[in-house]
């Protein structure tokens, strides 16, 4: 995100910074860079599907040391896709680079791919701690500059492109913001020591008129302009003072830029150094080009009024008549998903991205049908309009046409605020297959991660093993907190680290996109089910643990030290194997989504299946004997075991011959 390579150079000229004891004043926070961030940068496990708990607390611990200094924190969040689409290529890239790291992830590797439900966890944590914060309709970085403009205080952020704007509060970069350290004056004023940028500061130091900032970010390339890409070179470095090294290309163009009186000028000459262009590729560089320097003007804050009384900002003009108005309040609240602004007015949803093995199909599958619930309500009133789904298949990024599903209640987007409770729950419980007799021995707050457990089981692919859906219950049992910071009783020995099991992996990895998209579901038909604490339902290294402990032999309810917290997991367990013993009773089997485009890339899941359960008879070949999980690893992992079962049944023998056939034409990841 940002100007490439804006960020590196300050760091290396870091005396344009100034030393600052930060304290007693308003500050705009970007709030997406913060979760990154926060998450990222202390260390949280991020291969097991993530540690939402520790997650929540480290929330709290932020905005209890900015309330301690006197800091007034507002998050600003990202909220759709821009209507313009100018970003379309660099969210392409992002998406494919996300799928490159998390198959390094799966085999070890830490990418900082960010877990499913961290988004959802901010928005809620920030609600109990009562912090003001806002998801705007599109990129937020214009309106946080804005609002920060407004209210002449900082944004903090690591966002390069605060380095751009010219902001009276000045920036102050989160890397350097020393929040967990917080620190007191003589006069017994706490403070968070941080370090502070002023776009004055940068022109003095670089003797470079302020003016000149948009149109350097727009030649140095930005989000919205990539000159490189465009099948332009311009070789800034030539321009540079002996010794930058790496940072060559930057120190050349600031110096370059120094040589004219206004922008208009230095743009002229940009193009001239472009060579011969045509006029319609000069024109088309030129409007490029006008576009990213524009992103740096501040628009008239829509979010003042927001926070100041609650009023809902308005749609722009592209969104209006398209999304209803009724639904201003709740997206700017953070109370329903921004997706459905990309779904409305783009007819496309990206689908997030997992660490999962490439050859397993992606987990965002199992959900399918709810978003296509979703897509319903939403697009009801055109028919036979579909939905553009980008999502993981194998190593590649590809796309799917998703029809919407019409609810038997045939209620559309336009109708859903003045429906009826009982028949908007009824709409939920329909699709995930639900009835109210299974949740009747459930606490309330559990209602919807029951719900969608039992969903979860009636479509992952392929079907979970018992020892998996028993940790996954233990962990949410074990979550439970009867009072701020009382946690569950479930302790790991730090001696048994849980190893990475692609079967569990996947398993879990559909569970919370289950979850994911039914709470979006949830959101959109008014909460019908009780929003449950989503910190508490998942924490990605005890489960694994927990299915570890189990495999070996251990009795599910001996981990748990009190009767109520038995009596809690056996009311789960029945109220999740419920819906399947009534299948079984009825002598149907279960339903399960398993579209044949979306497992071409997978051999063939009886065989998968069938590995799984020779891993789990298998123990002579453990991981530690193949630490690296690429795809060739696997095959030899899996052909190492005893060769004798599968030349008793010449149907398995063909199975592994399509399997290792398979694989052998895989990609390798490195």
């Amino acid at each position: 995100m940002g100007v490439q390579g804006l960020f590196t150079f300050i760091e290396n000229n870091s005396q344009i910074f100034r030393n600052r004891d930060f304290s007693n004043s308003k500050l705009v926070i970007d709030g997406c860079n913060l979760y990154h961030l926060l998450y990222h940068n202390t260390g949280l496990e991020q291969n097991h599907g993530g540690e939402y708990d520790a997650f929540e607390d480290l929330i709290t611990k932020f905005v209890k040391a900015l309330r301690e200094c006197g800091i007034k924190p507002y998050v600003v969040l990202d909220g759709g896709t821009d209507c313009s689409d100018k970003k379309y290529d660099t969210l392409m890239k992002r998406a494919e680079d996300r799928i490159r790291k998390a198959q390094i992830a799966a085999m070890g590797g830490n990418e900082n791919i960010l877990p499913t439900l961290v988004k959802l966890v901010l928005k809620q944590t920030l609600t109990n701690l009562k912090v003001p914060f806002a998801q705007c309709f599109g990129e937020a970085d214009s309106q946080i500059a804005s609002l920060a403009r407004e209210w002449k205080c900082p944004v903090l952020s690591n966002d390069s492109d605060f380095y751009v704007f010219d902001l009276p509060g000045g920036f102050l970069p989160i890397s350097h913001f020393k929040w967990d350290t917080v620190s007191q004056s003589m006069a017994g004023q706490s403070y968070i020591p941080c370090k502070y940028y002023a776009t004055s500061s940068f022109c003095v130091h670089f003797n470079i008129k302020l003016q000149f900032l948009p149109l350097m970010a727009a030649l140095a390339g930005n989000d919205y302009v990539k000159l490189r890409e465009m099948g332009i070179s311009l070789r800034w470095a030539e321009y540079s003072s002996p010794g930058k090294g790496t940072m060559s290309r930057f120190d050349g163009l600031v110096r370059w830029l120094k040589n004219f009186q206004s922008p208009d000028d230095a743009l002229k000459a940009a193009l001239g150094l472009m060579g011969g262009l045509s006029r319609q590729r000069e024109a088309e560089v030129l409007q490029a080009l006008t576009l990213g320097m524009k992103e740096y003007q501040f628009p008239p804050t829509c979010l003042l009024r927001f926070f100041h009384d609650g009023t809902a900002p308005d749609f722009e003009p592209e969104a209006v008549g398209i999304v209803p108005d009724w639904a201003r309040l709740p997206l700017t609240q953070g109370r329903l998903t921004s997706d459905i602004l990309d779904v409305l007015l783009l007819g496309r949803l990206s689908q997030p991205c997992q660490v999962d093995h490439a050859y397993l199909p992606s987990a965002n599958i199992t959900s399918r049908p709810i978003r296509q619930v979703m897509y319903g309500l939403l697009l009801g009133r055109k028919a036979g309009t579909g939905v553009e789904e980008w999502d993981r298949d194998g190593t590649r990024l590809s796309k799917i046409m998703v029809q919407p599903i019409k609810s038997k209640s045939k209620i559309t987007i336009d109708l859903l605020r003045q429906a009826e409770q009982p028949v908007l729950e009824q709409v939920f419980l329909e699709t995930l297959g639900v009835s109210h007799n299974t949740l009747s021995g459930v606490p309330s707050n559990l209602h919807l991660p029951v719900a969608v457990t039992c969903y979860w089981l009636q479509h992952s692919t392929p079907p979970p093993d018992e020892k998996v859906i028993q940790a996954l219950l233990l962990g949410m049992v074990a979550g439970q907190r009867l009072q701020r910071d009382v946690t569950g009783e479930i302790k790991m020995d730090i001696r048994e680290q849980p190893k990475q099991e692609f079967d569990v992996t996947h398993a879990y990895n559909e569970w919370q996109i289950c979850f994911k998209d039914s709470i979006h579901l949830n959101q959109l038909l008014c909460f019908p089910l009780q929003e449950p604490h989503i910190a508490w339902l998942y924490k990605g290294t005890l489960v694994h643990y927990l299915v570890h402990r189990l495999r070996k032999g251990v009795d599910p309810e001996l981990l748990l030290q009190k009767e109520t917290s038995r009596q809690l997991y056996k009311d789960l367990l029945t109220a999740v194997l419920q819906p399947q013993d009534e299948t079984r009773r009825r002598g149907a089997a279960p339903k399960r989504h398993q579209p044949k485009d979306d497992l071409a890339d997978l051999a063939d899941l009886d065989a998968l299946q069938l590995l799984v359960d020779l891993e789990k008879e298998n123990d002579t070949v453990t991981q530690e004997e193949y630490p690296v999980w690429d795809s060739m690893s696997v095959k030899t992992r899996y052909k190492a075991k005893d060769r004798g079962q599968w030349s008793k049944n010449p149907e398995l023998t063909r199975k592994q011959g399509r399997i290792d056939r398979d694989f052998s034409m895989r990609p390798q990841i490195r």
